[in-house]
Parts: C-alpha cells; sequence; structure tokens
C-alpha cells in the first residue's frame, strides 16, 4: 500500500490531502437555491479555511488533543471546514441528533460537556436547549460571500472573523494518531475512515467522479463529506433544491453521482 492509501484508511485529518491530487480542481461546491449563492472551492481553497479553523482551536482557544467540540451546523462548506479543521487539531467532535449518522448525540440528557461550541445562527434559536455551554463559543451566519454576521448574539463570537485572524497553513497531522479518537464517543479516526471507506465503495464511488448532494436529505457528514474525499471525488452541496430538480442540476454541475 502506497503513503497516500495507508493516510486515507487511517487518518480522518488526513483526507484533504489525500484527495488533492489536483488542487486546483473544485472540490466542494455549495448552492443554494433561495439566495442564489454558488461557492466553489478548490482542494486548496478548502484547504486554507481547514487550516485556519484548526489554528483558531490551538492558537485561538488553546485547545489541545482529545479536547471536545460540540457541532450544530447544517451541511455547508464552512461546516466542512469546522469539521476538518477540529480533526486536524484532533479535537473530537459530537454532533446533533439529526444529523449523526452514528455520530454521538448532543441535545438534553447527553450529557457531553464542550471546550468550544460551532452552532449556525438559525439553529441558536431553534435548539437552543440543545446548545452545550462551552468557554469558546462560535456562531455561524452561513451568509453568502461569507459575509461576517452584523449582530452577533451574546456570549458568542463570529467565527468568519475570528477565523481568518490565522494562518492558512498548519503543521503536519503527526500529533494526530489513528487510534486517537474523532468522536466523543471514542469512535478513533481509523474506525470511522473505515465506514467512510465502507460507504464510498458500497456507492461505486471513484476518483474524479463529482457526487451531488441533496442537503434536505443527508445532514450526516459521514456521507457528504467522508466517503467523496475517501473516494477522491468532488462533492456539490445542494441547498433548497426543488423537488426533482436533482437530475438537471447533476448536468449542470457535471455531476455523475447523486445522493
Amino acid at each position: 500500500m502506497d503513503v497516500t492509501a495507508a493516510r486515507r484508511t487511517e487518518e480522518v485529518p488526513a483526507l484533504l490531502d489525500a484527495a488533492a491530487v489536483d488542487t486546483s480542481r473544485p472540490l466542494l461546491t455549495y448552492c443554494d437555491d433561495a439566495t442564489g449563492e454558488r461557492t466553489e472551492l478548490s482542494a486548496a481553497e478548502l484547504g486554507g479555511w481547514v487550516a485556519r479553523t484548526a489554528n483558531l482551536l490551538v492558537d485561538g482557544c488553546r485547545l489541545n488533543p482529545g479536547d471536545r467540540a460540540a457541532v450544530l451546523l447544517p451541511p455547508h462548506w464552512q461546516t466542512a471546514a469546522v469539521l476538518l479543521g477540529a480533526w486536524s487539531a484532533g479535537v473530537s467532535v459530537a454532533f446533533h441528533l439529526a444529523a449523526t449518522a452514528g455520530l454521538p448525540r448532543i441535545g438534553p440528557g447527553a450529557d457531553l460537556p464542550a471546550d468550544v461550541t460551532f452552532v449556525a445562527h438559525d439553529r441558536l434559536d431553534n435548539w437552543l436547549e440543545d446548545v452545550p455551554e462551552a468557554e469558546h463559543q462560535f456562531v455561524l451566519g452561513l451568509a453568502p460571500g461569507a459575509e461576517p454576521m452584523r449582530e452577533v448574539p451574546a456570549g458568542y463570537r463570529d467565527y468568519l472573523v475570528e477565523v481568518r485572524a490565522h494562518g492558512d497553513s498548519t503543521p503536519p497531522y503527526a500529533s494526530v494518531r489513528p487510534t486517537d479518537a474523532a468522536t466523543v464517543d471514542g469512535t478513533s479516526y481509523r474506525e470511522w475512515a473505515t465506514v467512510a471507506q465502507g460507504i464510498a465503495e458500497s456507492r461505486d464511488l471513484r476518483p474524479g467522479d463529482r457526487v451531488l448532494v441533496d442537503t434536505a436529505g443527508q445532514e450526516q457528514p459521514v456521507i457528504w463529506l467522508l466517503a467523496p474525499l475517501f473516494a477522491g471525488a468532488s462533492v456539490i452541496l445542494c441547498n433548497n433544491l426543488a423537488p426533482g430538480a436533482a437530475e438537471s442540476r447533476a448536468r449542470t454541475e457535471g455531476a455523475n453521482r447523486i445522493f
């Protein structure tokens, strides 16, 4: 097994490197038919956001491998940056129950303390009782064009404002071992890599595929993010996609797979 293949099967944080055979090609595209947003990121561009997020957690929040992040975010390119950034820093993740697909639950009675929280602004209102208190709390407006929020809720910091203050390069992932916990239930990076690889193989995903994902039916990050990355495929996330529009949008985006 070559080095790239070995990293794919063992280390979730190394996925971006494994997928970035051509760092200039589109890796993650986010479309929202309600707002008209279309954001397209190459592997290099997404990697910069991932690195900034990791540096925010390590240098800005002084977090260490094994600390915990609670993530209450929908499928979005910024969610990908948060997840991969947390994993790059060795920070384990918990997701809201609606988006788990096996990830540990966040919510009433879950009893999962967090060191940092990332929550979408619209979900902050709807899921207020589900948001764990943490020393570091970030809110994401998820506005088109990565615009910062005009008003930030008390007790929170705007993720986009804070993350842009950090560098877009990060040290190698040497501090993160395949046996470390990627999620707060103790599931390791290697175990999640195996799950994602199995999904990619079951759907016959291959390098160079373009996968269109209707976010209304796929909130699970192991499906919309990890499995395509393991296969070396690119992702088109479509939010507020009209019923029956997936196939025509796939043709427009040059996608050959639909989730």
